[in-house]
């Protein structure tokens, strides 16, 4: 049996924070990356409980975004068990480029 050593990175590798025109800090790509793209996980819900991943806390708005929160449910064979929401591209994304969505958990104060 192989052993399994965890890691913990909270951006995926093709990722990056930096200085955002939009609002402080946002997500960027270090490399080209095409449409498709499942980042993983940027929320989380238990019950009513919202939990946002460290790839979900420095997305961006957006009304033209170029990535969508995917949701899947989890449950057993009776009970609903939570939610998850993966960040897919749905745009090619250029090297540089910021990654953004279309807010729909949080009311925008502008």
């Amino acid at each position: 049996l192989k052993e399994i050593t965890p890691m913990y990175k909270p951006l995926p590798k093709e990722l990056r924070l930096g200085f955002s025109d939009i609002h402080d800090i946002g997500v960027f790509a270090k490399e080209s990356i095409p449409h498709g793209t499942n980042f993983g996980m940027t929320h989380l819900q238990f019950k009513k409980t919202l939990i946002r991943t460290p790839l979900g806390g420095f997305l961006n708005h957006s009304d033209d975004p170029n990535c969508e929160k995917v949701k899947l449910k989890f449950t057993d064979d009776k009970n609903f068990l939570f939610n998850k929401w993966n960040l897919v591209t749905f745009k090619n994304i250029k090297e540089g480029e910021e990654l953004t969505l279309k807010y729909t958990f949080y009311k925008l104060n502008v």
